[in-house]
């Protein structure tokens, strides 16, 4: 799974919808509403610049120190670590305690009535719904590429060539 800019207003209004919808959270008018989403927004945002940082400088220790890409993931989730969020498997979580967090004390949101459990269960298939996508993303560029063996270096050329087509023709470029 993988958060895209390009998902995060999406994913920020769908949340919102889902909470007041759910009448776990309540908010005084429209205009707070927005705030709220914008609020969203900025937690999500404030992840992906951070998980931006967390790649650069997880490829500047790789290459400092002479290891390969296959030690990237947990040089990444040590580096992700220091940095304060969770990577991988464990991203979903830490967004959906995030985004409960701010729900918390943010000053446009007037009341919360459900538990942080059950805010995490409302807004957790809306984040997997729109998260997925890295998935068929995949699948859809390994469909085009059957006729090329898979760990050659023609694999990876093709496969980073159609990974950004299918990217663009989805906008998640």
């Amino acid at each position: 799974m993988r958060l895209y800019n390009a998902k995060v207003p999406t994913i920020s209004q769908e949340v919102v919808r889902t909470l007041l919808s759910s009448k776990d959270i309540d908010v005084e008018d429209p205009s707070a509403q927005r705030e709220v989403v914008a609020d969203v927004e900025s937690v999500l945002r404030s992840f992906l610049e951070t998980e931006r940082v967390v790649d650069e400088k997880t490829r500047e220790l790789l290459q400092r120190t002479g290891r390969g890409p296959s030690e990237f993931g947990k040089v990444k989730q040590q580096v992700a670590e220091h940095h304060g969020i969770k990577v991988g498997d464990e991203m979903l979580d830490y967004l959906l305690d995030q985004v409960v967090a701010m729900l918390m004390h943010s000053s446009h949101v007037e009341e919360v009535f459900a538990e942080d459990v059950d805010l995490r269960r409302h807004m957790a298939p809306v984040f997997k719904r729109h998260m997925q996508v890295d998935t068929d993303v995949d699948t859809e560029v390994r469909a085009q590429l059957k006729h090329v063996k898979e760990g050659t270096s023609q694999w990876d050329i093709e496969y980073a060539r159609a990974m950004e087509a299918v990217k663009r023709r989805r906008g998640l470029g």
